[in-house]
């Protein structure tokens, strides 16, 4: 097919942005791991050694919160749930069979939640880091509070955990989504067959003349 008659669906600052988010999110997820568990200890040597992880974790978790709310403001409009989710919800059964439900727009239902359960998720994980850090601010907390900030922060880092999860198997499940955030684009079939109403949209805006061919 000819790249002219490809759809483009993120931008290259959009899929530098996500990916930002993702190498933060696997730093901060290896580190978290080995420090909840002291049999994976040895993950903490990817960061150079124990200590420069246990400095590094935190930054790197605000770097991933920032990054991630840039994709938060983009795309929240795109995650508003509407009565095609409803429907797709409903016949979670046949998505399962790999068949498409509903008129969906530029994401589906399961999108959205992974969206909406990512930024609850990193919003949690944000104050309750902010009680926990050392040296910082851990000072200024008393001691019940923080120890309910790590249960908060534990929880919700698993929770995280288990949302990439979920949004991983579900990009490499759906052939031609992973083509979409490396390279930008999908085809026309793929665009139609997945998100219908996000497709036509993007044909229309494309049929729309523009300034140029307006003026006579």
């Amino acid at each position: 097919m000819k790249k002219r008659d490809l759809i483009v669906r993120y931008s290259a600052p959009e899929r530098i942005n996500h990916w930002i988010v993702a190498f933060c999110f696997m730093f901060a997820a290896v580190s978290g791991l080995g420090f909840f568990f002291p049999s994976f200890n040895w993950l903490l040597n990817l960061l150079g050694t124990p200590q420069l992880a246990r400095i590094l974790h935190p930054f790197i978790g605000v770097a991933m919160f920032l990054a991630f709310m840039l994709m938060f403001f983009r795309y929240w409009k795109h995650n508003l749930v509407n009565r095609d989710d409803i429907e797709w919800a409903k016949n979670i059964h046949k998505i399962a069979m790999n068949e498409e439900v509903g008129d969906t727009g530029r994401y589906n239902f399961g999108q959205k939640c992974v969206f909406w359960a990512a930024i609850i998720s990193l919003l949690l994980l944000l104050a309750s880091g902010i009680v926990i850090w050392r040296p910082y601010f851990a000072a200024a907390f008393p001691i019940p509070l923080i120890r309910l900030a790590l249960l908060v922060h534990s929880l919700a880092a698993v929770g995280l955990i288990v949302v990439i999860m979920v949004h991983v198997y579900a990009a490499l499940w759906v052939k031609g989504t992973l083509t979409a955030m490396v390279e930008g684009w999908v085809t026309p079939l793929w665009a139609k067959q997945h998100h219908p109403r996000w497709y036509r949209a993007v044909r229309e805006q494309q049929s729309q003349p523009t300034k140029q061919e307006k003026r006579p």
